[in-house]
């Protein structure tokens, strides 16, 4: 896959083989397992079969998902280890929609990576990829990826109540989205 992208302190590629033991360790942690959908028993061979599994294009196609990596792209600010990453999901039904996530390890939190990284993806997504949509979800008990998703400035979409069978329990998803149009306009102010 030729995408690599670049913040200002972050460069923004695939997951590779190489960074399977740092992406592993932060999936394997119960407070960042505890609102995705892996569990604490993810392992080598899982993310093995990820990477491997991946699109061989520049952005997935209708249906598949990519995980791009998050690197430090400063020494100064630590190893060129995997700080985290960012998930983009094609819609399946939809023509240029596009979901995102994004998991960083507990390292990392708290310093604005996440921003960063999907600031630069979104970017990615709208001015190279043509998107005409980006969605984020997330569980309404995760009051920090909901508080990220309204500064990257999403809009409120709304409330799926109870509407999520997940790791034994009802959740409620909360939906944000932003449109080419929304994009382009917060750019020009």
């Amino acid at each position: 896959m030729s995408v690599e992208l670049r913040s200002a302190r972050l460069v923004i590629r695939p997951i590779v083989t190489a960074d399977i033991p740092a992406f592993v360790a932060y999936r394997r942690d119960p407070e960042i397992a505890r609102h995705q959908s892996w569990s604490t028993e993810y392992s080598a061979t899982d993310a093995q079969a990820l990477v491997d599994g991946q699109p061989r294009t520049s952005v997935p196609s209708a249906g598949e998902w990519v995980q791009l990596g998050l690197h430090a792209r400063d020494a100064a600010v630590g190893s060129s280890a995997l700080m985290g990453d960012v998930a983009v999901g094609a819609d399946p039904h939809q023509p240029d929609t596009y979901e995102l996530g994004v998991t960083l390890a507990p390292a990392h939190h708290g310093q604005g990576y996440a921003r960063e990284a999907l600031d630069a993806v979104i970017d990615w997504l709208m001015e190279r990829q043509g998107a005409h949509r980006i969605v984020m979800q997330g569980d309404a008990r995760n009051a920090p990826v909901l508080a990220l998703m309204r500064r990257l400035g999403l809009r409120h979409e709304g409330a799926i109540v109870e509407g999520d069978w997940f790791k034994g329990a009802w959740s409620t998803l909360e939906r944000f989205a932003l449109l080419d149009r929304e994009w382009r306009e917060s750019r020009e102010r």
